[in-house]
């Protein structure tokens, strides 16, 4: 029995940053039959916050991949199981008798359409586990023909709900009730449909029969999305001008199928085949609950300059030639974020935050000095440790590994957490300036923009000269007027004369 228990092991997913509740798989580097090692990097995962490598815990051949690439799995379900006794001989195959314990939100497949069957049936994660028959997955294409017209309007990924879904008065039959009615065996058209008890919960809010939703989660689960969908698809025709059975008889997609004729959800043709969904999730859905989150928490204020930065320009150029620097990525942000450090060092009390539940502004002596960085899976923005502390060579060594990591997908959780200011370079992309939304948590975020030619009163005279415009957002219940005006002027003199890069600094 010992041996029975150890030989298949599982490895779960992890909570690879702080409070995160699941992850996308990007990648498999494994597949079954695969020998694999303590450390070995079996995975990549996407979170809300940054792309991660999953090492492995034990050694041995992996037995079960349990879900494709592109799939976002729940903190603490199975991902892969790996037989760590290969050759060790046989009764004892399937793994899935160890995630018996299904209290990550996971339903058995059919608890309450067969109490009096198999007493020896194992509780196993939705979607996969022992196969014994009894509990085998329903067919999810219904073998009842036509009978669904309102699938007419549903979107690219709401397929056609089962018969008598739609229509108000016949949601009973394609329900589950409750096993104490007469006809008990009449439960014979299948299993319950798989889905966690939050997505049975909004279901029922919703009034909406599971057994009409067609799963899209992995291994036949119905997800939340498709709750909605199937919602959507009711209420659509209902709303619109169409009249769903009489004049659309082409828009009723093949039970189990997409609609793809020429009429869409809005009655208008063509339109859904000039349209793509993708969905909302990884370091996109995470960006955009964080700016919900800070530009209806915060009140933002935004302030500019507009400031000659010639010397500064002929300084770079200079730093660039400098033999002590070389190797160093030295540009024209490297001086801004000196010059932002600076001009907080100044005036420290724009370097804090906004504690809500304890009601206090929490000062810091110290600057995590936030880059914004696009990448190819959306806006991040990791910090630069202690920058206020750093010399210009470790400031520039630390500013180009922040980006190059970021740029690869690299960057770790920790890097992205507790930063205190931040600067957006908008310049890059031919932008003179703009208001940045705050990074939650923090105080203050400084736009950098396009540095170019342009005519200048310079010692009376006009001439062309670089010039670029700064914006200071900051978060008014922190800062007041008077404190970002200074600090905005601040930074905005540094760049304007760089030698006080020495003399303020």
């Amino acid at each position: 029995m010992t041996v029975t228990a150890q030989r298949f092991r599982e490895f779960k997913m992890p909570d690879v940053g702080e409070g995160l509740t699941e992850a996308e798989i990007l990648k498999w580097y494994v597949a079954p039959g695969d020998t694999v090692t303590d450390g070995q990097v079996v995975c990549e995962v996407e979170t809300a916050k940054a792309a991660v490598e999953l090492p492995i815990p034990f050694d041995g051949v992996v037995h079960e991949v349990r879900f494709p690439e592109g799939t976002t799995v729940d903190v603490g379900q199975v991902i892969i199981a790996v037989d760590t006794m290969p050759g060790s001989g046989g009764a004892d195959q399937p793994p899935a008798a160890e995630p018996a314990p299904a209290s990550a939100g996971q339903v058995e497949p059919a608890a309450e359409a067969e109490p009096e069957q198999r007493p020896q049936r194992q509780a196993v994660l939705v979607g996969y586990g022992p196969r014994t028959g009894t509990a085998k997955r329903r067919q999810r294409k219904p073998q009842v023909p036509s009978a669904a017209p309102s699938a007419n309007g549903a979107s690219a990924s709401v397929p056609a709900p089962a018969p008598a879904a739609v229509p108000a008065p016949a949601p009973a039959p394609a329900s589950v009730p409750a096993p104490a009615s007469g006809p008990a065996p009449a439960s014979a058209p299948g299993p319950k449909p798989l889905a966690k008890p939050p997505v049975r919960k909004l279901a029922k809010d919703l009034g909406v029969d599971l057994a009409t939703v067609r799963p899209t989660g992995p291994g036949g689960i119905v997800t939340r999305e498709d709750v909605h969908a199937a919602v959507a698809a009711t209420a659509e025709p209902a709303a619109g001008a169409v009249t769903p059975a009489a004049t659309a008889p082409t828009d009723v997609a093949p039970t189990g199928a997409t609609p793809t004729g020429p009429e869409t959800a809005a009655g208008a043709p063509g339109w859904a085949a000039r349209e793509t969904r993708v969905p909302i999730k990884g370091v996109r859905k995470a960006t955009a609950q964080a700016m919900v989150a800070s530009a209806f928490t915060a009140p933002h204020v935004t302030e500019f300059v507009t400031v000659d930065v010639t010397r500064t320009m002929k300084l770079v150029r200079e730093l660039k030639e400098d033999p002590d620097l070389s190797g160093l990525r030295i540009n024209p942000l490297l001086l801004v974020a000196k010059a932002f450090l600076i001009a907080i060092r100044r005036h420290p009390e724009v370097n804090a935050a906004w504690d809500e539940a304890a009601q206090e502004i929490v000062h810091k002596s110290y600057v995590n000095l936030g880059i914004a960085a696009a990448t190819p899976r959306g806006l991040i923005v990791p910090n630069i440790k202690d920058a206020g502390a750093k010399t210009l060579p470790e400031l520039a060594s630390a500013l180009a590994e922040l980006v190059s990591t970021a740029r690869d997908g690299r960057t770790a959780p920790a890097d992205m957490q507790g930063g205190t200011v931040t600067i957006t370079n908008v310049g890059v992309f031919g932008v003179d300036t703009g208001t940045p939304i705050l990074n939650p948590g923090e105080s203050a975020i400084l736009a950098f923009g396009q540095i170019r030619k342009q005519p200048w009163v310079h010692k009376g005279k006009v001439v062309p000269r670089d010039v670029t415009t700064l914006a200071l957002s900051f978060d008014h219940r922190l800062v007041d007027g008077e404190l970002g005006s200074k600090v905005l002027a601040d930074v905005a003199a540094v760049l304007e004369r760089p030698r006080r890069l020495t003399t303020w600094g």
